[in-house]
């Protein structure tokens, strides 16, 4: 580890251990205000159910980054769905060895469920024609069900003592973290990461090719088992913030949204963390406005809103991104299309290429389209500085003559390396060189003009456009 992140796992440490016990519960119980002045409390950080509230907010939004980046990738999240239920018997079991809130008996019975959970799923699999997503789904309903069936005895037990903390566990509640339960969080959040730490690039293996790994010699089922050791506890540390309803959902979303944002699996994992922990704070922010407001299912929101976001906006994934990207392709392909073709008139027409007045009307036949139509694509390219239009004639300036001779020059030389290199008949190049031909950069176009070495003709016979004309 760095010594950046030893400071300031150091720091964190000292907090937890010198913070006065609180008794705030709840974070919408707070001196009611004008939600001004409560924005303003907010980022005083004064509060110090608040500040217990964002530790708590940073540690298991970081740690449902983590471990949900592999679930993503690995195509497990009716798997991560299944564990979360599959823990609600051990949470009951653990609050019934002392009948009173235990966070260490807690979180051992809630892991062994979910690892009991994890088994049983192989087991079915494994031993009969069950499916995998049949097997989840009968493993989530019996586990969820027996542990609704053990919290109600335990609520109906008169000499139970604090069960109230064991609904948070089904529903969430950031603001009942105590100290107690945020020191075992930090511990485990901790260790959690060094065992990621040394065992990312087996992980990273068998994430991606799993048949690899066994090649390789990596043990696939042990660090299976491992992983699903890190998922049980990943849901054990956020079920007192987010429930076991929508932990999934903290361990999924995430992800997903980094996913659409980034290529790699390192950097995937450092944005989901970013993606967890600002959900996790914008639920308790909201929850901090508003009165007796539920945190987890803001935390939910907040990161299914930073997922639309994603989805709609991601550089490189976003669907209005991909949409506009689109447009401006298609008006390119336009744009261009209309100076070949005024190119190929000049060619046909003219000795001349430069300085030649074209009358729109043969534009307006020779694309077969209207002159409302023409007129409208003429006036763009004269804003680009394209053309010249005066007198219901049109001229290439020098910058439309440079960008007509290079989607010719790409259109030639496209067709004369599929009848050359792809055995195309010269007859059938055309309607794929039409595409191309927008899309080759000049670095490709230099390839082509080497790979074939400098030609000076198309499959037609027609000229290709020398370099000193562009």
């Amino acid at each position: 580890m760095s010594k950046f992140s030893r400071a300031i796992i150091f720091i964190f440490a000292a907090y937890l251990f010198t913070i006065d016990q609180l008794y705030a519960a709840r974070i919408g119980e707070l001196v009611e205000s004008n939600p001004w002045d409560q924005i303003k409390r907010f980022f005083s950080f004064s509060d110090r159910g608040l500040q217990l509230s964002l530790m708590a907010a940073l540690l298991f939004g970081a740690v449902c980054g983590l471990t949900g980046s592999f679930i993503v990738v690995r195509r497990m999240a009716l798997f991560g769905d299944a564990i979360s239920h599959a823990v609600l018997p051990g949470v009951a079991i653990g609050f019934m060895w002392g009948m009173e809130k235990d966070p260490l008996a807690i979180l051992i019975g809630a892991t062994l469920a979910g690892l009991l959970g994890s088994v049983l799923v192989q087991a079915i699999v494994r031993t009969s024609r069950i499916k995998q997503d049949a097997a989840l789904g009968i493993v989530l309903a019996s586990f969820f069900a027996l542990g609704l069936c053990l919290i109600r005895m335990i609520q109906n037990n008169e000499g139970a003592s604090r069960i109230s903390g064991l609904k948070t566990y089904l529903f969430g509640d950031v603001a009942v973290i105590d100290r107690a339960d945020l020191i075992t969080m930090a511990v485990i959040v901790v260790l959690t990461f060094v065992l990621f730490y040394y065992l990312y690039r087996p992980l990273l293996i068998i994430s991606f090719d799993r048949q690899f790994a066994y090649s390789i010699g990596i043990s696939v089922r042990l660090l299976d088992a491992v992983f699903q050791m890190f998922l049980a506890i990943a849901i054990v540390v956020s079920l007192q913030a987010v429930g076991v309803v929508l932990v999934s959902a903290m361990l999924i979303i995430p992800a997903a949204t980094a996913y659409l944002l980034v290529d790699r699996m390192n950097k995937m994992i450092v944005f989901a963390m970013i993606i967890g922990v600002l959900s996790a704070t914008l639920g308790v922010f909201f929850s901090f406005l508003g009165s007796n407001l539920p945190t987890g299912p803001f935390m939910v929101i907040s990161s299914s809103l930073l997922f639309l976001m994603a989805y709609l906006f991601s550089p490189k994934n976003g669907r209005i991104t991909k949409w506009f990207r689109y447009m401006k392709l298609k008006s390119k392909v336009r744009n261009e299309n209309t100076l070949k073709l005024i190119y190929h008139y000049l060619e046909k027409n003219s000795e001349a290429l430069t300085g030649i007045q074209i009358e729109i009307s043969e534009l307006v036949k020779l694309k077969k389209v209207s002159t409302k139509s023409m007129l409208s694509d003429l006036n763009k390219l004269q804003k680009s500085g394209s053309v010249n239009v005066e007198n219901k004639t049109v001229s290439l300036t020098e910058m439309g003559m440079d960008l007509a001779v290079s989607v010719v020059r790409n259109h030639r030389l496209w067709e004369l390396y599929l009848t050359n290199e792809a055995d195309y008949a010269a007859d059938h190049v055309h309607d794929d060189a039409e595409k191309v031909e927008h899309l080759l950069s000049e670095e490709k176009v230099r390839e082509l003009e080497l790979f074939l070495d400098y030609p000076t003709e198309d499959p037609h016979g027609k000229p290709i456009p020398e370099r000193g004309q562009l």
